[in-house]
């Protein structure tokens, strides 16, 4: 009987390298672009997708039901997010004001 192995034990073709491959550096094409992430549009989008979807499932009680389940878990990551931000720019301007009021005692005296 042959014993299991993981997955990591076994080698596959995409993880060996390829003698092939054009040197991107090298190339005519320059080096890759990198794409602008952007996680609010992503969101939005996904949240978008998460709409479209849930008009498409059909008008039963088991399609209303999972439809109301998509819109509350996929829409609500975009909110999630937006107050994330606002949170995190809250605690950036409590700071700054507080090191102001440092900086304004030390004039003072």
């Amino acid at each position: 009987m042959r014993r299991k192995t993981p997955n990591t034990d076994r080698r596959t073709s995409n993880a060996e390298p390829k003698a092939s491959r054009v040197n991107e550096a090298n190339s005519e094409y320059g080096a890759p672009k990198k794409t602008k992430y952007d996680l609010e549009d992503r969101l939005l989008e996904f949240a978008v997708a998460v709409v479209e979807l849930t008009d498409d499932l059909p008008n039963t009680r088991a399609g209303n039901h999972i439809s109301g389940q998509l819109l509350r878990c996929g829409t609500s990551r975009y909110g999630h997010h937006g107050e994330a931000c606002l949170a995190e720019a809250e605690e950036l301007i409590r700071i700054f004001v507080a090191s102001v009021r440092t900086t304004e005692r030390g004039r003072n005296t």
